[in-house]
């Protein structure tokens, strides 16, 4: 798993690239975003374009980092959602509890809108 960060105003958006599997990957997710929170970035957007694989330890760290991101007073949203990662989130039942967009260009007006 690879995991950059860019800066775009006011959003931070986390782009990952590979398997999101436990013992790969899962865990880097988690430290990015503990990292952007302390940074005081209050708008955070993960892109899952680039995500091959994604099990229950990877969906496990999204909520977390959902979770994390409420705690601080923080907002989470995802997009570029595949087949394979939209339907293990729908599976386990969790993808109502994310903003979900097809384009990057979205999320980043949804946060505007407040």
């Amino acid at each position: 798993m690879q995991v950059g960060v860019r800066k775009t105003g006011d959003v931070a958006i986390v782009d990952l690239e590979g398997r999101l599997v436990a013992g790969v990957g899962d865990e880097l997710l988690r430290d990015v975003v503990t990292e952007l929170l302390a940074e005081k970035w209050t708008k955070i957007l993960v892109n899952l374009s680039g995500v091959t694989a994604i099990d229950s330890s990877g969906v496990g760290e999204l909520v977390t980092s959902l979770k994390s991101c409420r705690g601080h007073g923080a907002r989470l949203k995802i997009f570029s959602l595949h087949d394979r990662v939209r339907k293990p989130l729908h599976m386990s039942q969790i993808l109502p509890l994310f903003e979900v967009y097809e384009e990057e260009s979205a999320a980043l007006a949804a946060f505007g809108k407040g």
